[in-house]
């Protein structure tokens, strides 16, 4: 019979407390969603719940802001979900994009500094600086 990894994760007495504190979560997840106001819903979540406090996450410190001025108002209305919040904390924590690089710039030599290099590396004695600024020069793009 096919078990699951949520019921792996259910048996053992360390893991079930996690899996409980997960579903915490994502049910003050949803309930965050439907009660936060449109604009801020897509910029601040729930991260965390410890001893009554439900912690926030927002992208930015306007959003932080606002959630901070409305805390009182959201706390009761995340309570009616079932969890007792006593308070908000609020931190600014911008969401980590993964996978996103910034592709580096193009940036070529001139025509003087290309031929001030090239000059350098024939006039340097066999090693590895001059293996290296040959190197440079073949990969270098050239200014027009």
């Amino acid at each position: 019979m096919y078990k699951g990894p949520e019921q792996y994760l259910n048996s053992d007495a360390t893991t079930s407390r996690i899996m409980a504190h997960a579903r915490l979560l994502q049910k003050l997840s949803r309930r965050f969603e439907a009660v936060a106001p449109a604009g801020l819903r897509h910029a601040a979540r729930v991260a965390n719940y410890k001893s009554g406090t439900i912690v926030i996450h927002t992208d930015n410190g306007a959003v932080a802001a606002k959630i901070r001025q409305m805390s009182q108002r959201l706390c009761n209305e995340l309570s009616k979900g079932g969890a007792e919040c006593s308070a908000l904390e609020v931190k600014v924590q911008p969401r980590q994009i993964p996978y996103q690089s910034t592709s580096s710039t193009l940036k070529p030599l001139s025509g003087k500094a290309f031929g001030l290099l090239e000059s350098t590396a024939d006039n340097l004695p066999e090693g590895p600086l001059r293996k290296a600024l040959k190197t440079l020069l073949e990969r270098a793009a050239r200014a027009e």
